[in-house]
């Protein structure tokens, strides 16, 4: 029998009822597969089987429900009903899992007697990090499967878990031979012969909680969680399972879900997840990426360090050229002990980092690149020396071989220019450490071609990575706002503000660091060899705070010198007597008397000056679109994601108050600004605003 045009079909084998899951392309668990789902169980339920097996068609399980369906009133049957049925059914109900099962998808696995997975496949709870809790049971029964400590962190963290670590915490009962159909289905009908009774997970004992380790896992999580109300109420519903009988808290449980997912993070956070899939997409792009089998790399500082770190995972072999012996084994140590670090911390067993060690060869020889299919410079921001390196690679790769650049702010088009291959030319910023931080730029040239875009898009996906496609600007989307929400950081502390206020009113509203105390963790420098590179061309009129160049004269670079807009002892931040004299000297120069600012105050300027860049930057098509700017921000730079991202977070206030902030900041910069060009790019997102306030009542509410 099928149900809902064949979404959910329910087959005999061998006395067992075997329902399968087709929705294309993940089998989200929409309205017509709930529907389905029910039927399917319904009929089930009155034949003679020894158990029915649940699994999905194609390359998942139930990779989640339709998100969309989160900001309006959900149609029945809900998801608890299916579950119900699934408990409700005299025989044994054993999920097949395998891709992914995750939210309700996962919830409803929870719902079955067994539980069997593909070896490959993974399982998880992500509603927390999209504003919400699980709706359907994930909190009541993973706790009595985990206990609440372990069920406390794969719930509040969202973590994906892999099916053997699945079977160890018992959130498994075992692993198939391979996610073939037939091997599905057979292990799930072993598991049920085994098990040839009903066993719901709502009727077990939570298992004994150790107070202490309850107490560490609920601290991390509020930390991670920046004790967001959602994260709050699903430690309480985990913590519930332990006192209190599993159809009570499923009650609780459900009324959470039901408020969180019509609050504005919820909203945000959908907006965001929308946003990041939208980001990996480029608008009208046609073209097979080439393939990626040997990555190079030019230059073993830092970032060229990192870059190999996060290359490495991907099971790639590198081949990492440094200018002399010396600097080539230093930078192979390094990447050695980075690895023995991560082995030492059980982030990566010993196998997996002899393996990847296996996969990087250090060497001071260009002509070792001639093999490469992608080589990447990450070599000393300067663009004479960028360009005289890529003059020599054009020498030296193959036909076809993509050649990418590293930087964080020079003109791509003007390195393109000096190699005979500029169609093969693209820009992949990496953010540092390159290896832990999510987000990359791929910054596409005047003239990249399809094949190299397509190409670089895949090896983001191919590494992990959050890409977001930009154009050549200086500082192209990131740091070109974020040096404007620097520069305005700067203004403020000139004009009255400490930077300690500056950066206590940049992390009340959510940042994870003000900017002061992110310059001091980068390196002042950084900053002051960019402002040294363009003095020759600056504005003469333009507003220029001079404060950031004196802390460099001083030797004041940051944490790495013990002193930048803080003084640092033993790695600690606390103010800076030496810097208060500094700002007040450069006050003197300027004959400027200190003024007072609330943190209403430096939150708007700072807002305003991002929104003002942000506003130009999609104008003049550096960005494609609002939720890419949202998304770098937000992955690149500490801009807080419950917010959704700045455009979303400011789509969100009024007209008049977004006119205000603009028009503050450019009088602080002497740039008159009206705020009519950052209301019209926020004009679509209102709209979008508009239309799920319709939707929340199910589109009875005028608006």
């Amino acid at each position: 029998m099928t149900r809902d045009e064949d979404v959910v079909r329910l087959e005999i084998s061998d006395g067992f009822g075997i329902v399968t899951v087709d929705n294309p392309p993940v089998n989200a668990g929409s309205t017509a597969v709930r529907a389905g789902l029910l039927a399917c169980l319904f009929e089930a339920a009155n034949l003679d089987l020894k158990g029915t097996v649940i699994l999905g068609a194609g390359r998942s399980f139930i990779a989640g429900s339709d998100i969309r369906e989160f900001g309006a009133p959900l149609e029945a049957p809900e998801l608890p009903q299916v579950i119900d049925a699934v408990e409700d059914s005299p025989h044994p109900v054993c999920a097949a899992i395998h891709g992914a099962a995750l939210g309700g998808g996962f919830e409803l696995a929870l719902g079955c007697d067994l539980r069997i997975a593909a070896p490959n496949a993974v399982v998880g709870l992500p509603e927390v990090t999209l504003g919400m809790v699980p709706g359907a049971g994930g909190t009541q029964r993973l706790p009595r499967l985990t206990g609440v400590a372990t069920a406390l962190s794969l719930i509040c963290s969202g973590r994906r878990v892999r099916a053997p670590e699945a079977l160890e915490l018992g959130v498994v009962d075992a692993l198939a031979a391979s996610a073939e159909a037939t091997d599905l289905i057979i292990a799930a009908k072993d598991a049920i012969l085994a098990v040839p009774t009903k066993r719901r997970v709502r009727d077990m004992n939570v298992p004994y909680a150790d107070d202490d380790a309850v107490a560490q896992a609920e601290a991390v999580a509020l930390k991670r969680g920046k004790s967001r109300p959602n994260v709050e109420k699903a430690i309480a519903l985990v913590k519930l399972s332990a006192t209190t009988p599993a159809a009570q808290g499923l009650i609780q449980e459900r009324a959470a879900f039901q408020s969180l997912r019509l609050e504005e993070d919820a909203f945000a956070l959908r907006h965001l997840f929308f946003a990041e899939r939208a980001a990996m997409r480029i608008d009208g792009l046609d073209a097979t990426p080439a393939k990626i089998e040997t990555v190079g790399i030019v230059g073993g500082g830092t970032m060229g360090q990192g870059i190999c770190r996060a290359v490495l995972p991907a099971g790639l072999p590198v081949t990492l050229i440094e200018r002399n012996v010396s600097a080539r084994d230093t930078a192979a140590h390094a990447i050695k002990s980075a690895l023995e670090g991560s082995v030492a911390k059980g982030r990566l067993s010993a196998e997996a980092a002899v393996l990847q060690q296996s996969f990087l060869t250090a060497s001071t020889e260009l002509s070792d690149l001639a093999g490469c299919d992608l080589v990447i410079e990450a070599v000393f921001e300067d663009i004479t020396v960028k360009k005289e390196l890529f003059a020599a690679l054009d020498t030296v790769l193959k036909p076809g071989a993509i050649l990418a650049t590293n930087t964080s702010y020079l003109d791509i088009n003007d390195m393109a220019a000096s190699t005979t291959r500029a169609t093969d030319v693209v820009g992949l910023h990496f953010f540092s450490p390159a290896d832990i931080m999510n987000l990359l730029e791929v910054v596409r040239t005047t003239d990249s071609s399809d094949r190299t875009l397509a190409t670089a898009m895949g090896f983001a996906k191919a590494l992990g990575k959050q890409p977001v496609v930009a154009r050549v600007s200086e500082g192209f989307i990131g740091n070109r706002i974020y040096a404007a929400y620097r520069r305005h950081a700067e203004f403020l502390i000139e004009e009255g503000a400490s930077p300690q206020e500056v950066d206590t009113a940049a992390t009340d509203f959510g940042f994870a660091m003000g900017p002061c105390a992110v310059g001091d963790m980068s390196g002042l420098d950084i900053a002051w060899a960019m402002r040294t590179r363009q003095a020759a061309t600056r504005d003469p009129t333009a507003r220029y705070v001079d404060i950031p160049d004196r802390l460099c004269e001083a030797g004041r670079f940051g944490r790495k010198t013990g002193g930048g807009w803080y003084d640092y002892d033993g790695g600690k931040r606390k103010p800076s007597d030496t810097v208060a004299c500094i700002i007040a000297d450069a006050r003197a120069a300027k004959g400027v008397t200190p003024r007072t600012f609330t943190a209403q105050d430096i939150q708007d300027r700072l807002l305003g000056a991002i929104l003002t860049e942000a506003a130009q930057v999609l104008s003049e098509g550096i960005a494609q679109r609002a939720g890419d700017i949202d998304v770098t921000l937000v992955h690149g730079y500490g801009f807080p994601r419950w917010t959704g991202g700045p455009l979303w977070w400011a789509s969100g206030q009024s007209a008049d108050r977004v006119e205000q902030m603009v028009v503050a900041v450019g009088k602080a910069a002497g740039t008159p600004n009206d705020g009519a060009l950052v209301n019209t790019i926020l004009a679509p997102l209102r709209a979008e605003r508009q239309e799920i306030e319709r939707k929340k009542t199910g589109g009875n509410r005028p608006v």
